[in-house]
């Protein structure tokens, strides 16, 4: 082949150091187990019970008001067949591990409370550290402290220290999974603010670099602005998490109360604006709450709650947002009917598309031509239609794939696991 060009890497001076700081800024690792909710439980009600509180109060709502598949098929809107693998899984995820990710709250839901914060504290700290030693302690747990926005940081941080160094003392190590919620960011710099104190925290409990890393939550129209690409790693990789706090940004944006809700359109563009600035950094995502229970015990208004709540929970999911807040033990229901269902409807469709854009690669690689592709397109058609999927395509479905791998996976009760500390 003739070229005109004799050393063409020579026209793009600097660019292995280019290379290697997108490798940075963008892994564009695999997805990884990420819990379906954050259970958020105020701190004057946290005790070494709540976990299995919550699962009990799930379990009996979910046997009383669907005894049987064809309940949940009919309510939840699923074929019976799925209906048949749903309801025995919820009810076993129910039974064994009805909370994935756990966060006590000393923050919108505990309120100001100097005279009475020390002290419950210490006791979130011994109970965490009991439940660690039961081997009941959730797969993701930690607390969300006061904003920086209020005017008291040193309240925030005394409750962060007070915790970890209970916890650390009570059970002799830092049990995996921790992360600390850090709400109403209105400052870039109080981010970087926050980062330095874990990294002085870690040094002081004798826990490994990097060990104490934070959730984002995006609760204002003025967050947005500095929502950027580079922010996760200007943090030092300590930015594990953006969550969206749908209530505090709506009233923000003055929405009205009736519109205060988890699918206004507004909520659908800051939710955009998180996964534009986070898209391949691997930061996690995660959609905000229902603030809504059933009305009484009575089965129709029961379902009314689960149905609500199951929509909610589809609109995240459609957007790609694969985790939310639960604020009620009744949601626990609905969060995994839905999300059990999204995981499930298309997991046979992906999987021989995949195989199929595998197959027409060949052994060397090569894609297939463009009349190859509509013959295997229309083989593998789908309700709408033959397909010809793109490379881009394929690779979302793989993620899909993993991600309902994860999702579905048997419950497993997080226990005797530890980071450790000096």
């Amino acid at each position: 082949m003739r070229v005109t060009l004799c050393d063409p890497l020579a026209l793009i001076p600097g660019f292995e150091q280019a290379r290697r700081e997108q490798s940075a800024l963008w892994p564009a690792a695999q997805p990884r187990w990420q819990p379906v909710h954050t259970v958020y439980v105020p701190a004057d009600r946290f005790g070494t019970e709540t976990v299995g509180r919550w699962g009990r109060a799930a379990l009996e709502l979910f046997t009383r008001h669907l005894p049987g598949p064809g309940p949940l098929a009919g309510l939840f809107g699923v074929p019976e067949e799925t209906a048949a693998d749903l309801h025995p899984r919820i009810a076993a995820k129910l039974a064994a591990e009805p909370v994935e990710d756990l966060r006590v709250d000393f923050e919108d839901g505990y309120g100001v409370r100097p005279a009475e914060e020390d002290g419950d504290t210490a006791r979130a700290a011994a109970a965490v550290a009991a439940l660690h030693a039961a081997g009941a302690l959730p797969r993701r747990w930690g607390l969300r402290v006061k904003s920086f926005a209020d005017g008291d940081p040193g309240r925030s941080l005394r409750t962060l220290d007070g915790f970890l160094t209970g916890v650390v003392e009570r059970a002799g190590l830092l049990p995996e999974g921790f992360v600390v919620t850090f709400p109403k960011v209105l400052m870039e710099d109080y981010l970087r603010r926050f980062a330095d104190c874990l990294g002085a925290l870690e040094e002081g409990l004798g826990l490994a670099a990097g060990t104490l890393r934070f959730e984002l939550q995006v609760e204002a129209a003025q967050t947005l602005w500095f929502l950027h690409p580079r922010l996760a790693a200007s943090l030092g990789g300590r930015l594990a998490a953006a969550h969206f706090g749908v209530f505090d940004y709506t009233a923000g944006c003055g929405l009205p109360p009736h519109e205060q809700r988890l699918d206004h359109p507004a909520c659908d563009h800051a939710r955009h604006v998180m996964q534009t600035a986070f898209a391949g950094t691997g930061v996690e995502l995660s959609d905000g709450s229902l603030a809504a229970f059933p009305a009484s015990g009575g089965t129709r208004d029961v379902h009314a709650l689960w149905a609500h709540h199951a929509r909610l929970v589809r609109h995240s999911l459609r957007h790609g947002f694969y985790q939310g807040w639960d604020m009620h033990p009744s949601h626990l229901v609905s969060r995994y009917a839905a999300v059990y269902d999204f995981h499930l409807r298309h997991r046979a469709e992906y999987a021989r598309r995949v195989r199929a854009w595998q197959a027409r690669r060949g052994p060397e690689g090569a894609a297939g031509s463009t009349a190859e592709s509509s013959v295997e397109g229309t083989a593998q058609g789908t309700a709408e239609g033959a397909v010809l999927d793109e490379p881009a395509t394929v690779t979302t479905m793989s993620a899909a794939l993993r991600r309902a791998e994860l999702a579905l996976e048997p419950p497993r009760p997080c226990g005797s696991r530890g980071t450790g500390a000096a």
